[in-house]
Order: structure tokens, then C-alpha cells, then sequence
């Protein structure tokens, strides 16, 4: 999913790749990876990708995954050329071509049939069932494959974080969003919040949430502020499915979340707990109930967090919108991905001001969760701050 711009092309001059691949295939490449930032919030459980194919230079097709269950990047690339015979051409593409039969038919198949000689990828396909399977595949008829490397390639990889995180743990992508003070305050001491963040800034909120598969608090924002959290934007073209960790099963049912339910996934995460009558309550009303195993918070939230990923659909990427408690139980699991923090021009104060991250936190800074990229920007009268804090 895109972060507000902050994934950028990147500096051509700055990209290290093969030494086979020249300044044009880099530039075709980088097309290719654009334009798989079309599939954001629209193809999940499967990968964003794009590809353009090549001849001496010059763009005869291009295209790109648009929907899931449809077509993917390859195939319309090649639908896009027009029944042009393509030996000698060049597919640029931003993720190794699959070579497996789901609900399309293998990439590689499709490359092979339309004769086109060379494959540029931009970055691999962790899953189990691919893992550059689809590249050995393409060698073996007789097709040049050329791997990119340096900035192009992790452009690519963060490009489906989600994607590679949920393939290799099984769990879903978290992005942790929340909005604060200057001082450091996302309440005051009365437990007023509405609105620290300005309205461009939750415009943006609305707008994550349309990329992402689920929207996630606890169940003390479900009470306090009985929110919707769907994405109230022109032209959305999906909800993204509810989940309230709640651990005694306490959501009301004259909730919002629980009214909308019928249009709107709502997932309820309890605790080995929660009172059965609570549970059945719940599930009566139209919210599927996960009961989520573990001595303690954490725990509980890794194990919560597998059983999201293993759904059908899975949860690939889900957005961790509050409140203080439960995000702190998230950060002791180890289980943020990247963090979007709004910075507003206000100072709260109070001693008993709740600050964004509760939970046991780090004894030592040596042991604090450190960024590996931090970027900063503008939205109207705040500043959001970005940070990844792993890459998958």
C-alpha cells in the first residue's frame, strides 16, 4: 500500500543493476513498478504489479493487475500490444511472473506462448509456490531473464510489504497510525480527542483505509467513540472489514460497528474469557467472534494476528488505528510494521494525558524499536511522520 507519497521513483542514477541492464531497461523498469501502484486496494490477497513490454527500446504494450481474480500484469501487458508479434521483445516486470495455477492461469505460460525473448524482474516472489520457480521455468525455454538489484529492486519489494509479510509469517502487514500533540499527547486529561489531527490529515486517514484490508481498535476507542471506521470518501470502491480486539466481548450491540455489520465485515477478537452468552451475542448479531490464545496481551495479539492471516480472505494488511492500549500491546508483540504519527500544533499538557503507546514498552534504549527510514512531510497545519521499522 502507498504511504502518502512515501515511496518515490527512484534516482535512476542512484539504481545499481546487472551490468546486462542498461539505462533504458532501468527506465522501463521503473515504468513497470508505477504502474502497478494502480492494483493499490484493489487486488489484495495478491501482489501489486506492472509490466511493460519492449522492442529496441519502444513501448509496445504495457498494462497491469487491476482487480483480484482478474487478469494479471503480464496478460494485459501483452492483450495491450495488440497481436503484434512480440519475438525479440522485452516483458519489464515489477514481480517475478507466476507459474501456478489459481484463479488465472500461469504467467509464464502466457510469456512463453506470446514469444517474447527476454524477462526483466524487478524483485522475487517470496511465497512458497513460486520463489523463483517462475524464473527457472521461463530459462528453461529459452527466454533471457535479467534480476534487478540496488534501489529499483527494494522499490519494488516495498511496493508489496503486505504482500512478502503475509508470505513468509502468515500474518498481515501493520501499519500503526495515530495523531498527537506537540507535547506528546493523543487525549487530554479528560480524555477529550476529537480532533487533535487537522481535517486534511483525517481525509488521509480515509483514504489508507480504502488500501487495506482491515481497520483495527480496541475496545475502549469502540466504546468511547462508537466509531464507524469505514472509508467515508467519494468513489470508494470497498469497506475494509472491522476488527474490535476485545478480549470480555463487551462491544455493545447497539454499536455502529455492530449495526453496519451486515455491510461491513466486523471480526470481534476475545479472550478464552469472554463470557459465552457474550460471544453468542455477538455472533447472533452478525460479527464473526476469534478467540485469541496467550498468557498475556501480546501473546494474545500474535496469535490473533495468525488467525487473521490464515481467514478466507486473508488479512494481508491491516491498519492499527487505537487506542494507547492496544497499540502498546501491538509494539511488545513485535508486531508493527511501520508507524504514520500526525503532529499537531497544539500543546496539551496533564500529567494524566494518555500518550499514543502504552504497554510494558523498552527497560533500556538499547532495546527501543528503532526506524531503518524516517521521512517527514506536510498535510495542511500538521506534519505526518513516517517510519518503517522492517522490511519484509
Amino acid at each position: 500500500m502507498a504511504a502518502a507519497n512515501e515511496i518515490a521513483s527512484p534516482t535512476l542514477s542512484s539504481v545499481l543493476m546487472d551490468s546486462s541492464v542498461s539505462t533504458r531497461d532501468q527506465e522501463l523498469l521503473a515504468r513497470a513498478i508505477d504502474l502497478g501502484r494502480n492494483g493499490i486496494g484493489k487486488v489484495s490477497p495478491n501482489p501489486q504489479v506492472g509490466a511493460v513490454i519492449a522492442r529496441d527500446g519502444e513501448v509496445l504494450g504495457e498494462g497491469w493487475h487491476q482487480q483480484y481474480g482478474e487478469a494479471h500484469a503480464e496478460v494485459n501487458a501483452i492483450a495491450a500490444c495488440g497481436g503484434v508479434d512480440l519475438a525479440g521483445s522485452t516483458l519489464y516486470v515489477s514481480l517475478e511472473p507466476c507459474c501456478h495455477e489459481g484463479r488465472q492461469p500461469p504467467c509464464t505460460d502466457a510469456i512463453v506462448a506470446a514469444g517474447i525473448g527476454r524477462v526483466v524482474v524487478a524483485s522475487d516472489d517470496p511465497t512458497e509456490k513460486a520463489s523463483g520457480r517462475g524464473l527457472g521455468i521461463l530459462r528453461d525455454e529459452g527466454i533471457e531473464v535479467d534480476l534487478a538489484s540496488g534501489e529499483l529492486a527494494a522499490t519494488a519489494r516495498l511496493e508489496n510489504q503486505a504482500f512478502r509479510k503475509h508470505a513468509r509469517s502468515g500474518k498481515p502487514w501493520i501499519l500503526f497510525k495515530s495523531a498527537m500533540s506537540i507535547d506528546g499527547k493523543v487525549a487530554t486529561r479528560e480524555g477529550d480527542s476529537q480532533w487533535i489531527s487537522d481535517a486534511s490529515s483525517r481525509q488521509l486517514v480515509h483514504e489508507w483505509r480504502t488500501e487495506v484490508d482491515a481497520v483495527a481498535v480496541g475496545i475502549g476507542t469502540a466504546l468511547a467513540d462508537d466509531p464507524q471506521l469505514t472509508a467515508r470518501i467519494p468513489g470508494a470502491q470497498k469497506q475494509p472489514r472491522v476488527i474490535v480486539f476485545d478480549s470480555a466481548a463487551r462491544l455493545g450491540l447497539d454499536s455502529q460497528l455492530v449495526a453496519q455489520s451486515s455491510e461491513v465485515e466486523l471480526i470481534v477478537v476475545a479472550s478464552r474469557a469472554a463470557p459465552r452468552s457474550a460471544v453468542e451475542a455477538l455472533e447472533s448479531a452478525g460479527a464473526q467472534v476469534l478467540i485469541a490464545s496467550g498468557e498475556n496481551e501480546p501473546l494474545r495479539v500474535s496469535d490473533a494476528l495468525s488467525q487473521l492471516g490464515a481467514l478466507d480472505p486473508p488479512v494481508t494488511a491491516l491498519l492499527l488505528e487505537g487506542g494507547p492500549h492496544l497499540a502498546g500491546a501491538f509494539f511488545d508483540a513485535g508486531e508493527i510494521d511501520e508507524v504514520r504519527l500526525f503532529i499537531a500544533p497544539l500543546v496539551l499538557g496533564g500529567a494524566s494525558a494518555r500518550d499514543p503507546v502504552e504497554g510494558m514498552g523498552a527497560t533500556l534504549i538499547a532495546d527501543a524499536t528503532r526506524a531503518i527510514s524516517l521521512t517527514a512531510e506536510r498535510v495542511a497545519d500538521d506534519i505526518l511522520l513516517t517510519a518503517r521499522l522492517r522490511e519484509w
